[in-house]
């Protein structure tokens, strides 16, 4: 069930060329990958814990499968879902044997990733907006990289262990019993230097002068204690191209904030700057 590489070997992330990492993040990326272990990734939004695993996938060459949690998501939903209903109605106006269960069983996210015949990335998005039950619920098949089908009677194992990439933005505690079982990370948000960096892989043709504006109004707005919603890396990246677009000079921004709708998204703190 592990991967057949040699001991001490093993696929190492670095980056890419659009998804610009903090030395830390790269290293417990790289730490969950030898483990084999999943990786639950904190911190606020905006700060690329979805687009880790796309960049993870991309950087390792290794397919991506994605499960975006919502509020009524069940933990079997990742594993398989039987499509009873179409088979009821293949039964009944259909011309196909329907007594073949296996055409009816579709493989959920987790599933995917067991079943690939080459090592794949699962990314469980949001496993913090599901209920509580929903962690423990998916223990054994996170602990055994497999799960049984009894419709079918099939076990679906893993031959080589997924790089699992699970994100939570803290708006529920997650049982212990699933903390044991990862590595844990929280991204802290960028500081100006990584910042700088990240937006120009957006924006490789903004004067230096510009920039160096644009971060100082985007830190300021940041620090102020009565904004309920701080801006994030992606309204950064749109107030700039705003910015750019609407030929705004380094010279103005100094004595205007202008698009503030485009950093700031509630109306408490619109009015308040």
């Amino acid at each position: 069930m592990s991967n057949t590489q040699a001991p001490g070997s093993f696929d190492r992330f670095s980056g890419t060329e659009s998804y610009i990492t903090s030395p830390e993040l790269r290293d417990v990326v790289n730490v969950s990958v030898a483990l084999e272990k999943p990786l639950l990734i904190r911190g606020e939004p905006g700060t690329g814990k979805t687009l880790l695993a796309h960049a993870v996938a991309d950087d390792l060459g290794m397919p991506l499968h994605r499960w975006h949690i919502k509020s009524t998501t069940k933990a079997q939903e990742g594993l398989y879902v039987y499509d009873t209903v179409q088979r009821l109605n293949d039964s009944r106006f259909g011309d196909g044997d329907v007594s073949d269960i296996k055409q009816y069983i579709k493989l959920g996210a987790l599933g995917k990733a067991f079943d690939s015949e080459e090592r794949a990335v699962l990314l469980i998005d949001e496993i913090d907006k599901a209920d509580m039950e929903f962690p423990n619920d998916l223990l054994h098949e996170l602990d055994q990289m497999s799960f049984y089908i009894p419709e079918t009677q099939r076990t679906v194992e893993a031959t080589q262990r997924p790089v699992v990439i699970i994100t939570s933005n803290a708006e529920k505690e997650l049982p212990d019993a699933f903390l044991r079982r990862c590595i844990f990370h929280y991204i802290e948000f960028p500081d100006a230097r990584l910042m700088a960096d990240i937006v120009a892989v957006h924006h490789p043709n903004l004067e230096e002068k510009l920039l160096k504006q644009c971060l100082d109004k985007f830190y300021w707005l940041r620090h102020q204690p009565d904004v309920r919603k701080k801006p994030s890396t992606s309204e950064l990246i749109d107030w700039i191209g705003a910015l750019m677009r609407a030929g705004i000079s380094a010279e103005s921004l100094e004595k205007e904030l202008p698009f503030m709708g485009v950093l700031l998204k509630r109306e408490e703190d619109l009015v308040q700057f």
